[in-house]
C-alpha cells in the first residue's frame, strides 16, 4: 500500500499483507500467483484493500498529505528512468517499452489465414472483436525452439498474449510467462555479449541484469521493421 498510509500498530496488525512477503512485492513463493497472475486480482488482496479504507484515520494523516502534496515530485523523465514489460519466451527473458502495449490478455486460439502463412505470422487473434495478426517471436527472433510436448497445467496459467502497437502497427505475440513491469536508469544496462546467437543478438540493443537471469531489451524500432516486411511477405 502507499507509504504514507500510517495506520495503528494494532490496525496493522489486523491486515495480512501477504503481498509484501510471499507475493509480487516479496519473494513471489505464493502458490494463487499461478492463478492469480498478479496480487492485485487476488480475492485477500481486494479484502485487506477494503479493511483499510474502512478504517479510522490516524492522527495527523491530513497534515502528513497535506505536505507530502505540496512537495515537487520528481518525474521518471528527471530521474532518468525507464520501464519496459518483461517477459519469456522458451528460456529467453526478454523486454519492450511499455509505452509500446496496448493490453496483456489471455490465452487465445489462433486462426489461420488461408493461402497467407510464412515462418513468422501465425495467424489471427480475436481480442476484444477485434481480429488482430498474431506473430511468432520465436520465429522473428530466431530464438531456439522448445521441444514440443504437451503442456502441463500451470504453464497453461502462465501463458499469455501481448498486444502491442508500434508506428500504428497492432500485433499479438505469444509467450511463455509475463514477469511485468521493471524500471531502470541507463547505467545498469550492460552490452550484449558475443556468446549470443547473432540472430538473437540482432534485435536485442542491450542486457538489463535481473534476480540470476538478464532480460535482452528489444530494439521495438529493428522489430516492428521485420515484422512489417514479414506481413507483406505473408499477404502476397
Amino acid at each position: 500500500m502507499a507509504a504514507l498510509v500510517d495506520v495503528s500498530s494494532s490496525n496493522q496488525a489486523a491486515i495480512h499483507d501477504c503481498w509484501n512477503k510471499i507475493g509480487v512485492r516479496g519473494d513471489g513463493s505464493c502458490p494463487a500467483l499461478e492463478q492469480h497472475v498478479h496480487c492485485r486480482n487476488c480475492p485477500i488482496y481486494s479484502a485487506a484493500a477494503s479493511d483499510l479504507l474502512n478504517m479510522e484515520l490516524p492522527a495527523g494523516h491530513m497534515s502528513l498529505w497535506t505536505a507530502h502534496v505540496a512537495q515537487k515530485q520528481a518525474t521518471a523523465e528527471a530521474t532518468g528512468a525507464q520501464s519496459v514489460v518483461a517477459f519469456r519466451v522458451g528460456a529467453e527473458w526478454l523486454a519492450l517499452p511499455t509505452s509500446a502495449f496496448k493490453e496483456i490478455v489471455g490465452h487465445r486460439t489462433i486462426h489461420s489465414i488461408p493461402h497467407r502463412r510464412n515462418g513468422v505470422v501465425l495467424g489471427l487473434v480475436n481480442v476484444r472483436g477485434e481480429l488482430v495478426v498474431c506473430a511468432s517471436l520465436t520465429e522473428l527472433l530466431g530464438l531456439e525452439p522448445t521441444a514440443p510436448s504437451r503442456p502441463e497445467k500451470h504453464q497453461l496459467l502462465h501463458r499469455r498474449f501481448l498486444v502491442i502497437e508500434l508506428e500504428g502497427v497492432r500485433t499479438a505475440f505469444p509467450v511463455d510467462e509475463v514477469h511485468g513491469i521493471r524500471r531502470f536508469h541507463s547505467h545498469e544496462l550492460g552490452e550484449v555479449p558475443a556468446t549470443v546467437a547473432s540472430a538473437t543478438a540482432t534485435y536485442i540493443k542491450a542486457l538489463l541484469p535481473w534476480r540470476d537471469e538478464s532480460i535482452g531489451l528489444l530494439d521495438e524500432q529493428l522489430l516492428i521493421f521485420t515484422l512489417n516486411r514479414s506481413l507483406t511477405l505473408a499477404t502476397t
